[in-house]
């Protein structure tokens, strides 16, 4: 028999306070927006969208600002059983052509601003419906939605229907769609509730301050989703102000962010124990941290950082405990369900402390990639493992650190380097903020590293010396050629280095 409650939203709704009139969300404008309003908002634009008449599948693919109101459509997307396409607001034209190509989406949601030039790449694809959706409230979604009933039932839908396409960042090669189904992200959800000690209105409920983008796993899922299903207030902050999240930390307990947020927060001098004592839980993820910011937020605040591990297709993996030791510069342990392995080049199980490729398995890991059944079926292994890319080692009592991608992997006359291995001893030299090693073509090894370093404010750094410090602490083969000193390394909305532009950017430098 049919279970109605395989639908994500009917989970999350399950988890509202008995009480509606009470506050969801609290925006850093001045809004206020109670469970009710939630509730009945995602009911008229889930009847709206479903008055279109659309295929069982469609994809609703969403590229605005962050707003409620675009939390909204996301929930009514998943209320009326369609698939939700978020998109980076940073995409541009030729970007938002291929995933409106890929995707084939039923609706395409934009800002009025860019309503224009998206319009003309949906309509040339063949999308019927095209809506806008500002930050204000504005747009012409919400004007055709209001006029629908704030009563909605909640569509069927299986645990093993796809209720998002997450796209890679596509870093190497196209793009691709991940599909995450309503069970991956609704077994996610409730691991983390128990795992994190989410605390419930009768242990003093948790108030979670959200403060990152609502187009990545990070924020849309990991966040919004551990407050949904705990029944949690979100003060909700459009863009990220350092100085608004410390105002706003005595009245919260739950911070998410990735590095650069922490790194940004410590700048500024308000930033006390005293301050940070109502808080709970600091969370970061989406980036590594560098054991710089994880020692000085301990110093700063007397809290210790708990940083996780998880991907577009997987959702999260691992998390340092709660409880327990959240141990600085690794990724913590699999999560219950987690089925993790370090595998060598010929597939063999690696022992405690090797380094190798990560594999993943359980019921958070995605259905496949969106119309790309060959290319999935290279991303698993016979037994049912998913390949992440990433390569690692886990310690003989089961913390995992994270070594780099397996993109990132430099093979310099056939010795393996790995990036972050280097990265770490750059970043612990003196006047050091942080640094970024990528291999670049050679003529004669193949591939050698470039090391980009970023010094800290007022410091001068001569590469040669850099350099020089390297060679008296690891191998020779694994001493970059070059060193460059710049005043910043170039990251996406995530804050993760996009090492592509650094060896676009430095490639060229390496001959003979």
């Amino acid at each position: 028999m049919t279970n109605p409650s395989s639908n994500l939203y009917t989970a999350l709704r399950r988890a509202f306070p008995a009480d509606l009139e009470h506050t969801a969300i609290e925006t850093d404008s001045g809004l206020f927006y109670t469970w009710r309003d939630l509730e009945s908002g995602t009911a008229m634009l889930a009847n709206f969208l479903q008055s279109l008449d659309l295929p069982d599948g469609a994809r609703i693919a969403v590229q605005v600002e962050k707003s409620v109101e675009a939390l909204m459509l996301y929930l009514a997307t998943l209320r009326a059983g369609y698939v939700f396409l978020p998109l980076n607001t940073a995409y541009q034209s030729a970007e938002m052509d291929y995933f409106i190509q890929d995707a084939e989406p039923a609706v395409v949601v934009c800002s009025a601003a860019n309503f224009g030039w998206v319009s003309k790449l949906a309509f040339r694809a063949g999308t019927p419906w095209v809506f806008t959706l500002n930050d204000d409230r504005s747009g012409s979604l919400l004007e055709r939605a209001a006029h629908w009933p704030d009563q909605h039932q909640v569509v069927v839908r299986q645990a093993d229907d796809v209720a998002v396409i997450i796209y890679t960042s596509g870093t190497t090669g196209r793009s691709k769609g991940a599909m995450l189904t309503h069970g991956n992200m609704l077994s996610n959800a409730l691991v983390l509730k128990d795992y994190w000690g989410w605390r419930s209105a009768a242990e003093g409920g948790d108030v979670l301050i959200h403060a990152l983008p609502i187009f990545h796993v990070h924020g849309l899922f990991v966040a919004i989703h551990g407050a949904l299903i705990n029944g949690s207030k979100m003060i909700w902050c459009a863009k990220f102000d350092p100085r608004l999240v410390l105002r706003k930390m005595p009245e919260a307990t739950v911070f998410m962010g990735v590095p650069t947020l922490y790194v940004r927060l410590l700048a500024e001098p308000g930033l006390t124990p005293a301050l940070a004592s109502h808080m709970r839980l600091f969370i970061s993820g989406s980036a590594p941290l560098l054991m710089d910011t994880f020692e000085a937020w301990q110093q700063r605040t007397g809290h210790t950082i708990l940083e996780r591990y998880g991907m577009s297709e997987t959702i999260m993996l691992t998390s340092n405990p709660y409880v327990g030791e959240r141990r600085g510069g690794t990724v913590g342990l699999p999560l219950p369900g987690v089925s993790l392995r370090v595998v060598g080049g010929d597939g063999r199980m690696l022992a405690p402390g090797e380094i190798g490729d990560i594999q993943v398995k359980g019921p958070n890991v995605f259905a496949g990639y969106w119309r790309m059944p060959e290319k999935t079926a290279q991303e698993f292994t016979a037994d049912g493992f998913f390949k992440t890319g990433d390569v690692g080692r886990q310690a003989a009592d089961g913390y995992v650190t994270i070594v780099g991608r397996s993109k990132d992997l430099i093979i310099s006359g056939g010795y393996n380097v790995y990036p972050a291995e280097l990265e770490s001893v750059i970043n612990d030299l003196p006047g050091v903020a942080e640094s970024a090693v990528v291999g670049v073509p050679h003529a004669d090894f193949g591939e050698v590293g470039v090391a980009v370093v970023v010094p800290r404010a007022g410091v001068s750094l001569a590469p040669a010396a850099i350099l020089a410090r390297l060679k008296a602490s690891v191998a020779n083969y694994k001493v970059p050629k070059q060193c460059f000193v710049v005043t910043d390394l170039p990251r996406n909305t995530m804050g993760k280095v996009q090492k592509n532009v650094l060896r676009d950017r430095y490639g060229v430098t390496q001959g003979g």
